[in-house]
């Protein structure tokens, strides 16, 4: 009897421990076990978890200007330029440099007060902005690639055929360039340098294409955000969402569908820009 009993308490001992280990595991809903290499999505649905901060990009639905078109009159393909100050002159159509594009005060991104104008990339350096049609450089010997294109009032860039003006040239005595500006090539735009920051702002992601479209099956963009990538399949601008004060770190490829860089001597860049506290009105 005595035995029988034993059998008995063992048995429910066992049932119960098997009982309890299931109840235990499905109740542990709270513990965060993500990392950074598990949270990168293949898509932009979900946002990305990376040291338990959330990001998400979405895409920005913004005004086409399909007509608008920029051209440079007085510097030729592969020009030779004085050292110093040079003059570049553009013709803007069917577009307002100066104006506030029409939608700016319901985005919720940096705008600039002086409106629309031309962003200005030299060797994919970060962009001056110019709100004439005459621009004035100071430049040394070398060799230049100069992007420049129509942008909206919130910076964000005008895509079309004729929205662009893409140049090689020298100054003084200089080899050119080594882009070669027939094959797939990225410019990086947005976001730069310094933000006053408050609580529901949003980051403008921006970059400008040459020679490529991206596809889920074809070419992307890679972007890394404080170490979180998003895989970008459409050559559109993007709202960062979810950021805090302090510095964001950012990375931009161009891969191919197998997820390699395409060559190009801009197709992978870095930039870190700062979100800071606005100092209080007195």
């Amino acid at each position: 009897m005595k035995k029988l009993l034993l059998n008995i308490a063992a048995v429910a001992c066992l049932f119960t421990l098997t009982y309890c280990g299931g109840k235990e595991g499905n109740t542990d809903e709270n513990t965060d076990t993500t990392t950074a290499k598990d949270s990168v999505p293949k898509t932009l649905d979900d946002p990305v978890t990376v040291s338990a901060k959330r990001y998400k990009l979405v895409p920005v639905s913004s005004p086409a200007f399909a007509d608008a078109s920029l051209t440079l009159k007085d510097v030729a393909d592969d020009a030779k330029l004085k050292e110093g100050e040079n003059v570049f002159n553009f013709e803007v159509q069917n577009y307002k440099l100066g104006e506030q594009t029409p939608d700016a005060e319901s985005k919720s991104l940096a705008n600039s007060g002086k409106g629309q104008h031309i962003h200005w990339i030299l060797n994919n350096d970060p962009y001056s902005a110019h709100y004439e049609p005459t621009v004035k450089k100071d430049l040394k010997k070398g060799g230049y690639v100069a992007l420049a294109f129509l942008s909206r009032s919130y910076h964000e860039s005008v895509k079309n055929k004729k929205s662009y003006v893409v140049k090689k040239f020298t100054v003084g005595d200089a080899e050119p360039h080594s882009i070669d500006l027939t094959k797939p090539q990225m410019f990086y735009s947005r976001p730069k340098g310094t933000y006053k920051w408050k609580k529901g702002d949003k980051l403008l992601l921006d970059f400008f294409l040459l020679n490529t479209e991206l596809s889920p099956d074809g070419n992307k963009v890679r972007a890394t955000i404080n170490g979180g990538e998003y895989l970008i399949d459409k050559w559109q601008p993007y709202a960062i969402e979810g950021l805090e004060i302090g510095t964001v770190t950012i990375k931009l490829e161009l891969i191919d569908k197998d997820g390699k860089v395409i060559e190009g001597p801009f197709n992978t860049v870095d930039r870190v820009v700062t979100l800071e506290t606005p100092k209080p009105t007195l």
